[in-house]
């Protein structure tokens, strides 16, 4: 069984997070006054989701990760669904991130109802000092996605 809620960033494993974020130096950026959520199995984090606030009522997720060994068994998902209701009922207009632009990443926010709002050209490249691949493939450029609540006057 999963528990899900939310933990304070010094709960935050830096080994997690790299596992979806091959960049300490990034990490550390967005880490500090982040919102984090933890999914734990018998009192053990096997995921973390973390967030901030970008704007006015938008928040991003900068990363969100299952430890390999838990993959493939729907914790991302259980956790990705307690996010989005997190922010949806505390009134956020929407909920953002920027992934790769092809792969199961994409393919899995796209299900929660994610559209993409715009294109970063090269961000992976000059961002990141070691290229990264997926699927044998080189990431070089961001999509930025967005889930939109429906809130009277959004």
């Amino acid at each position: 069984m999963i528990t899900i809620r939310q933990i304070s960033e010094k709960e935050v494993p830096m080994s997690m997070l790299l596992h979806a974020d091959p960049s300490e130096k990034c990490i550390d950026k967005y880490l500090p006054g982040s919102k984090c959520f933890g999914a734990f199995v018998e009192n053990a984090l096997v995921g973390v989701c973390v967030t901030n606030l970008n704007d006015a009522d938008a928040w991003e997720i900068y990363n969100i990760v299952v430890i390999p060994e838990k993959q493939k068994q729907g914790f991302g998902k259980k956790l990705l669904e307690f996010v989005i209701n997190y922010f949806e009922e505390i009134g956020a207009k929407s909920l953002e991130l920027g992934t790769g632009t092809f792969g199961y990443q994409l393919l899995f926010y796209q299900r929660f109802g994610f559209r993409v709002e715009s294109i970063r050209k090269n961000f992976f490249v000059d961002n990141y000092f070691e290229p990264i691949y997926e699927e044998g493939i080189q990431l070089k450029d961001m999509l930025r996605l967005s889930l939109k609540f429906n809130w009277p006057g959004t």
